[in-house]
């Protein structure tokens, strides 16, 4: 089977199913929420061929249904753990040592499985379980792991197609081996794509993975699992370990074997890994790789030449969609006073027509943040502005949690640029907007830079080149991912590689070649031809 040089197919990015009333997708994802609703499956811990059995449950419940119980997940022991560090340091070698071209065959089968049979079943858990409509759920669970999954194993083709030069008598050789020990893959509730990608870009590269699923997002994550398993993907190589992260993480990061954290959610929680692995770094056989996306606080700069339409729609999908539990989220937007007048009418009209509610009733814009925690942070934001004397609540401000854990679409105006909401992440749907004076734009984006400690993503509005071109560059720091005239949403997998610098993370670029190569250690091999048979050199004969 090695007898060539593989290409794998061109990857394309999966075309996004629109669920119209009778369609046949729509029929099929009705029929597999209403059987997913029926049943309580039992989640617990994938380790090699072992299934978790101790340990502490829980139940999983649909944060816009407290009634709705989904699952019970029984939480890996501390053995377990052991277990299942052991059990990727045991699968390793065969992992690695399998011809990159049939690691790569796992990935693309799960691509095409997911395409089709297990299309409905995640996309189903990740509105169940995490609260979203069905386009983000589709966006998300099908599509954009399915473009991860292409598109990766094409990146891996392009790493170990690139070799060195040879010299006259000599072969050079490279080679991107995976990484020594195992990976540990930390993931968050947000997107199902991200939490498998986090796992499946070390493997396809020839690492193996202790994979610590978000507790909000377990349900989803756990069918991505199955998914794996029908693809083929051997016994230990991913191993699923659901609960505590504490006792998680204290054992997995002071392991000898670590050789990577994957990771994406907030910032302090990515500070805590470094720090950790700061302070165990005696212990390592090798230099963790650490490649983390964080927190954000994502702005949206209008000049006073934007147009008021495209602005207005861009600030209400930005912000708002699932909920602004988006890394991307526009969080901040800077405004011209001569536009706020109409923007603001604009604003309070497509917030007051927003619905919310159950993502089974498919005319709901929006539906349910993720958990109490987050409910109790969103909800304190909103107390803070409807109190302070430098904010007011525009539009919005509204929520409750009898049922389900709902907030309004909430627009605050703030009259201090380093107002509360203004600077500090809430992952929630709320817009804090500045009102800037006209001929202030190069004081305002100098704020825009510096009023927080992220650079995740940013947009600008303006109609004018010159002022696209000069705003582009002051704001060149400000955002990983920039969008000119668009929201700061919706990185597509083989067009607009994500990820941010500073607060935000280390910018590695996931769906691209620059996040996989992180995954390789690689070896120089140099092979002579022509044998060598004296040790002196020529410029040792005598003169």
């Amino acid at each position: 089977m090695s007898n060539a040089n593989f290409t794998t197919p061109i990857p394309y990015n999966e075309p996004v199913k629109s669920y119209q009333a009778g369609s046949p997708e729509k029929i099929e994802l009705k029929n597999e929420l209403k059987a997913q609703k029926s049943s309580i499956d039992e989640i617990s811990s994938i380790i090699g061929n072992y299934q978790g059995r101790g340990g502490e449950t829980s139940t999983i419940t649909s944060p816009h249904n407290h009634e709705l119980v989904l699952a019970t997940v029984t939480h890996a022991t501390p053995a377990e753990v052991d277990m299942a560090i052991q059990s990727a340091l045991d699968a390793r070698k065969e992992w690695a040592a399998l011809p990159w071209q049939d690691r790569a065959s796992v990935f693309l089968k799960a691509a095409e499985l997911l395409a089709t049979k297990y299309r409905p079943i995640i996309n189903a858990a990740t509105m169940l379980g995490q609260s979203k409509t069905i386009h983000q759920a589709e966006i998300d669970a099908a599509c954009e792991l399915i473009d991860f999954f292409r598109f990766n194993v094409k990146f891996a083709e392009q790493i170990y197609s690139q070799q060195p030069n040879s010299a006259p008598g000599i072969w050079n050789k490279s080679t991107a081996r995976g990484l020594e020990g195992f990976v540990f893959a930390i993931s968050p509730f947000n997107f199902t794509s991200i939490a498998i990608n986090l796992c499946c870009a070390p493997a396809l590269m020839g690492c193996t993975v202790v994979w610590k699923p978000a507790p909000t997002s377990t349900y989803a994550s756990y069918m991505g699992m199955k998914l794996l398993e029908e693809a083929g993907l051997p016994a230990g190589v991913i191993n699923f370990i659901p609960g505590d992260p504490q006792m998680i993480g204290e054992k997995v990061l002071s392991h000898p074997d670590l050789s990577g954290v994957h990771f994406t959610g907030s910032t302090e929680t990515f500070n805590y890994l470094w720090k950790t692995v700061g302070s165990n770094i005696d212990k390592y056989k090798n230099y963790p790789r650490i490649v983390g996306e964080t927190g954000g606080k994502d702005f949206v700069f209008a000049h006073p030449s934007a147009e008021i339409e495209d602005l207005s729609v861009a600030l209400i999908r930005g912000a708002f969609e699932y909920q602004g539990q988006k890394c991307s989220a526009a969080s901040r937007a800077y405004i011209p006073k001569s536009l706020w007048p109409e923007l603001k009418g604009r604003l309070i009209s497509l917030c007051s027509d927003i619905d919310i509610g159950d993502p089974e009733n498919f005319t709901n814009f929006m539906s349910a943040v993720i958990d109490k925690r987050s409910f109790d942070k969103i909800s304190s934001y909103i107390e803070h502005a409807k109190k302070a004397s430098d904010a007011e609540v525009i539009v919005g401000g509204g929520y409750d949690d009898q049922k389900g854990y709902f907030v309004e679409p909430t627009v605050i105006k703030a009259s201090s640029p380093t107002y509360k909401s203004m600077v500090e992440e809430i992952f929630g749907p709320i817009l804090t907007v500045y009102v800037y004076d006209d001929n202030k734009v190069d004081e305002t984006l100098e704020l825009v830079d510096k009023s927080t400690k992220y650079s995740l993503t940013g947009a600008i509005f303006a109609k004018d080149r010159h002022v696209i071109n000069k705003l582009s560059h002051k704001l060149e720091n400000a955002a990983g991912n920039f969008y000119i005239n668009d929201k700061p949403t919706g990185a597509v997998v083989g067009q607009q590689p994500f990820g941010g610098s500073r607060g935000s993370g280390t910018n590695d670029k996931a769906g691209s070649i620059y996040n996989l190569i992180r995954w390789t250690s690689h070896r120089t091999i140099k092979e002579n031809f022509i044998p060598i048979t004296d040790y002196r050199y020529p410029f040792m004969d005598e003169e």
